[in-house]
């Protein structure tokens, strides 16, 4: 995705939507970061009174007035701890509204994936996302918990600073000037060089954690073909392309400090020498001089901070990008006719005349047609790629036709909303998917208020009881991340008691048993025979044994049914089906 321009301007102040909320707050923290600033502004004044009352008293020998250095010692140490104090309070609110604002920002984004059309899914790795939800959304709360303190804290301090300076003399004020021109004007330049590299650096950071979770899940692959070294490399292409981004953007961030550091120190020699001429010539007294050294050398760290702030500013304008970048995808739309429409979901299904695609002039599906009769089982079989799995996709809304109509008793399914729609389907895909969580959690997933026993019922339908209750702690046994602590084939059947649960009008069953073996198999046909009954069904299936008994089965071939009709029917025109059959049986 290429970055539209305006695009940084743009999500800050979206960024700064987040953060108003947090008003009153943000309020606070200026004010404590002001009066923080502006103590430790006054401490070098009252520093420099106290070396003057001494050094005089020195040059005249007579005795310094230790009461009135006292109090201001005293005055000087509450201003210290008020100070403190007051960059306590407002640090720890910064960090409570950075907090508050990822937290939002991640609350957002995820509820944002729940809104993202399927093809959305299709196209961008999984990877790329979660470094959105995890890497992108952490920098900006941590970018934003030290940038904004620092901004306001650096500028009270600069002013303030100045303020003081000018009070105390002009011409040591006009010298010190060329420091933050000469800071401005390098600091422009490096940022200037930097910041497309900032940019670079997330965006080869998605990239890298896309790689890593792919290869994360699929290790098995990965061994089983002997691809190590290939993989390394493949990573190492893409890690070597996150170091160049990362040391460029690093490099220029990091040489602003000693740049700027190396100007500071040429200043304050500059203001030592000034001073003491000064001095010499009775224009400025001695305590002065050392106040006026130390606001040059408390000058030079939030001139300093700028640098720091500029990079600090890129990383976190880049990762917003990325984050409403994200935010801003297209969303699955709501294109219901009439909302309040309801579906008769035991009616026929009626597919007219449809025509779809996923890529645009590259139709899939080609003026297919079909009448599912309430009550019935259809099978679609067929080599890969033939469409059997995109009809599901469009019954489900997944996608939308076209051109051409699905009616379910009678109704266009685009006039009822997709919640309305898809309420009614059970579905058990050939790639299971389990949450981190108890065997329990998940077969409840299907229907939240469930009971255990309900739960249980499900699973001795779907053959899944036996195997659960050997499993240690049975029911409540954790399942690790992807399930890895159990059988793919109890994955399936998992699944399958997940879709029994729900008890659904509509069942789809897209290669449901492919992950079993042959006893298992059988065990999970004969509860699917008594499950389906009163059900309109939907199978999709490669092992034809699992079909035999449909009422009708759709031969399909590059998104067109070339055969239909049951299985003996199919076997007596010994066409296509046939075929299939016998290479799988004889």
């Amino acid at each position: 995705m290429n970055k539209k321009p305006g695009r940084s301007s743009s999500s800050l102040s979206k960024l700064w939507f987040y953060m108003s909320r947090y008003k009153v707050r943000i309020f606070a923290v200026i004010l404590f970061s002001v009066l923080s600033s502006a103590f430790a502004i006054i401490a070098p004044r009252i520093l420099g009174m106290i070396t003057t009352e001494i050094f005089q008293a020195a040059s005249s020998k007579t005795a310094a007035d230790f009461n009135l250095i006292n109090r201001m010692m005293l005055i000087l140490l509450c201003i210290y701890g008020v100070s403190t104090l007051f960059n306590s309070a407002q640090s720890i609110i910064m960090r409570n509204v950075a907090q508050n604002v990822s937290y939002k920002l991640r609350k957002d984004v995820m509820e944002k994936i729940n809104r993202l059309p399927i093809n959305y899914f299709d196209k961008v790795p999984v990877g790329e996302t979660l470094s959105k939800v995890t890497n992108d959304v952490d920098l900006i709360a941590a970018n934003l918990n030290q940038g904004l303190t620092m901004v306001i804290s650096s500028l009270v301090t600069i002013v303030g600073i100045f303020g003081m300076m000018l009070y105390l003399s002009l011409p040591m004020t006009m010298a010190a000037l060329l420091m933050p021109v000469a800071t401005v004007i390098l600091v422009r330049f490096i940022v200037g060089l930097s910041q497309r590299y900032f940019a670079e650096q997330q965006k080869n950071l998605g990239i890298v954690n896309g790689n890593i979770e792919e290869i994360y899940t699929g290790q098995a692959v990965v061994k089983s073909f002997t691809a190590e070294e290939l993989t390394i490399e493949n990573f190492e292409t893409m890690n070597r392309k996150l170091f160049d981004s990362a040391w460029k953007s690093q490099f220029y961030s990091g040489v602003m400090m000693p740049m700027l550091n190396f100007v500071a120190n040429l200043a304050y020699v500059a203001m030592a020498i000034l001073g003491g001429l000064l001095a010499a010539q009775g224009r400025l007294a001695v305590g002065d001089i050392l106040t006026f050294l130390q606001y040059v050398r408390n000058l030079g760290q939030p001139i300093g901070q700028t640098a720091q702030i500029a990079g600090m500013l890129q990383g976190m304008v880049a990762a917003a990008d990325r984050v409403f970048e994200f935010l801003e995808e297209e969303e699955e739309h709501e294109t219901a006719e009439d909302p309040s429409t309801t579906l008769d979901h035991t009616g026929d299904i009626v597919f007219d005349n449809i025509v779809f695609g996923y890529e645009k002039n590259t139709p899939v599906i080609r003026g297919f047609s079909l009448r599912a009769e309430a009550g019935s089982t259809t099978a679609i079989v067929g080599h890969t790629g033939a469409g059997k799995t995109t009809l599901v996709k469009l019954l489900m809304r997944f996608y939308d036709v076209w051109s051409g109509t699905i009616e379910i008793g009678g109704t266009n399914i685009n006039t009822v909303t997709k919640n309305e729609l898809r309420r009614s389907f059970g579905m058990v895909l050939q790639d299971t998917w389990l949450f981190r969580g108890t065997i329990m959690e998940n077969i409840r997933y299907a229907k939240h208020d469930a009971t255990d026993e309900e739960v249980i019922e499900a699973a001795k339908k779907a053959q899944a009881d036996a195997f659960i209750n050997q499993l240690p702690n049975g029911y409540h046994m954790e399942l690790a991340d992807d399930a890895a602590n159990i059988s793919e084939g109890q994955k399936q059947l998992i699944t399958i008691a997940r879709a029994i649960l729900k008890n659904p009008d509509i069942l789809i069953l897209d290669e449901a048993t492919s992950s079993v073996d042959t006893r298992t198999e059988s065990m999970i046909q004969l509860a699917m025979t008594n499950l389906m009954k009163g059900r309109t069904n939907f199978v999709i299936a490669h092992r034809l044994s699992t079909i035999r008994n449909a009422d009708n089965i759709l031969v399909m071939e590059q998104g067109n049914i070339v055969e239909q009709g049951n299985h003996k029917t199919l076997l007596a025109q010994n066409g296509v089906y046939a075929k299939l059959y016998r290479s799988q049986f004889e």
